[in-house]
């Protein structure tokens, strides 16, 4: 388990996918603005906590290519309904997004 949780961090290293036992990584409250793309090279993870980022487009593909992925959080995070339509039917785990900001009208 690796908690980098309020780090304001904004990239992964590559050597993360050195961790050959990592099942759990917390990623909370950073400054991620897009998926860490060498996560999906880590074949252990299990779950993985981005709340509170800045992630507003998830890499659906390289997730459903995840086989031990059982949770991906994603609350507070702008991911935009396009994201959101692809992401659902591709990714056999539990996936947690905040609600949809209603569309304010003009």
């Amino acid at each position: 388990e690796l908690n980098l949780a309020g780090n304001y961090l904004h990239r992964l290293p590559e050597e993360v996918t050195s961790l050959l036992h990592l099942q759990s990584i917390n990623l909370s409250r950073n400054r991620f603005r897009r998926f860490p793309e060498p996560l999906a090279a880590v074949t252990t993870l299990e779950t993985i906590d981005l709340e509170e980022n800045e992630i507003a487009d998830v890499p659906a593909e390289k997730l459903a290519t995840m086989a031990s992925l059982r949770s991906l959080n994603l609350r507070a995070n702008p991911v935009g309904p396009e994201a959101r339509l692809l992401v659902r039917p591709l990714v056999p785990f539990d996936l947690l997004l905040s609600p949809e900001e209603p569309v304010p009208k003009a």
